[in-house]
């Protein structure tokens, strides 16, 4: 294990301030690709989408894990929908249990594959067998207009019999009860029923997300947000045109958006705190307990899909941890202190268009972020493609 002051940034700082939390949890993308393209994913993957972790890739970065935190490290399995490669993905588990790195903490998946109870109660089994101590299960309205409820249904309830109650999340059950039918809606039934679902559970602003879904969103919350100089009072007025902020009084809690109560680590989680588009994202680094690693080696802190912060195939992860500090890149150095407003200067100067509206800090990030991959800015940390659209919405226009 090691200690907090291993670490680069917390070296640097004095000792009342805020530290660079040691990272005790790490999602692996086993793969960009999907069955689903759901509008609200945050790492904007679907059916051409690409990349296949590695298994090697997946043990060093979870010994690595383990270098870090010793006991307490904790990996999930993800994607992508990482049944579409079930051979790797037992792999990878087989490896860790050889290596007696333990088994996975939780694998996810949208359970399109569970078509009868062989298939269902065979995986099950093996998973259990190499240690596997929770399945995670995600149904909503976004995922139900791909996947049908009656395999989803199927594996819930084989994975309750055979692992226990306790060993089986579905996120949301809400959805697992009581179905969608979204395949049969007309779009405009469809876009209530994405609205009505963001309400219930909150979602995160990036990838995918931060397009027409984020459009919806920000669109939904008027009068929350405004394009006043008055919004940003003092130095944090960003040099732009339009002026992006919340409005007085506005929030995602008074447009029905969730409960408006801070929760670290998850900026966007329907928090006023979130929506006020001048706030720096520095709580966001150093507090995030964990990261996420794709296909191609690249790490991503917490949730911030499509910043690159290392990359696990030409450093280790602990490396990287004990490594960090903002000014390693421009864009996280701004970020970190100023947050995505502080970016608007660099961005507007090449050429980038505000849309006027933004659901929250994330929304405007990931959307400055998109112009900046567009036209080739920034490459070594607004990556890879996969975490990106080519198809350009509102904002990230090309110059």
């Amino acid at each position: 294990m090691v200690g907090i002051t291993d670490n680069t940034y917390n070296r640097s700082v004095g000792r009342s301030q805020p530290k660079f939390k040691v990272w005790t949890y790490a999602g692996l993308l086993l793969t960009y690709k999907c069955n689903c393209a759901c509008e609200f994913c945050y790492y904007n993957c679907g059916p051409d989408k690409n990349g296949l972790m590695s298994v090697d890739t997946a043990i060093d970065a979870w010994r690595s894990l383990r270098t870090l935190a010793g006991e307490s490290a904790k990996v999930h399995l993800t994607g992508g929908e990482p049944f579409l490669y079930w051979e790797r993905l037992q792999e990878i588990l087989e490896q860790a249990r050889t290596q007696r790195l333990g088994g996975a903490d939780l694998v996810e998946t949208n359970g399109f594959w569970a078509a009868d109870e062989k298939i269902v109660t065979q995986r099950l089994r093996i998973l259990d067998e190499l240690g596997l101590r929770r399945l995670k299960i995600s149904t909503d309205p976004f995922h139900q207009e791909y996947v049908d409820i009656e395999p989803v249904r199927r594996l819930a309830e084989i994975a309750t019999e055979m692992l226990g109650s306790d060993r089986v999340l579905v996120r949301w059950r809400k959805y697992l009860d009581e179905p969608v039918e979204m395949k049969s809606l007309s779009p405009v039934e469809r876009e209530r029923q994405y609205l009505r679902a963001i309400k219930d559970h909150p979602s995160r602003f990036t990838g995918r997300a931060a397009g027409r879904l984020a459009e919806q969103v920000a669109s939904s919350m008027l009068p929350c947000f405004c394009r006043d100089d008055s919004c940003f009072p003092g130095n944090d007025v960003p040099p732009a045109k339009a002026r992006v902020a919340p409005a007085p009084g506005g929030s995602l809690k008074a447009a029905g958006f969730g409960d408006g109560q801070p929760v670290r680590n998850h900026p966007q989680a329907s928090l006023e705190a979130a929506t006020r588009c001048r706030d720096n994202c520095q709580s966001n680094f150093l507090a995030a307990k964990g990261i996420h690693i794709d296909p191609f080696g690249n790490v991503f802190s917490g949730t911030c899909s499509g910043i690159i912060i290392g990359n696990v195939n030409q450093k280790p992860l602990d490396e990287i941890w004990r490594q960090f500090e903002p000014t390693q890149s421009e864009l996280i150095e701004t970020v970190f202190n100023r947050g995505p407003a502080g970016l608007l200067s660099k961005a507007v100067e090449l050429g980038y268009r505000e849309s006027g509206l933004y659901a929250d800090k994330c929304h405007l990030c990931t959307s400055i972020r998109q112009f900046f991959f567009d036209n080739g800015h920034e490459a070594a940390v607004v990556g890879p493609a996969e975490c990106y659209c080519t198809a350009r919405w509102p904002g990230a226009k090309v110059s």
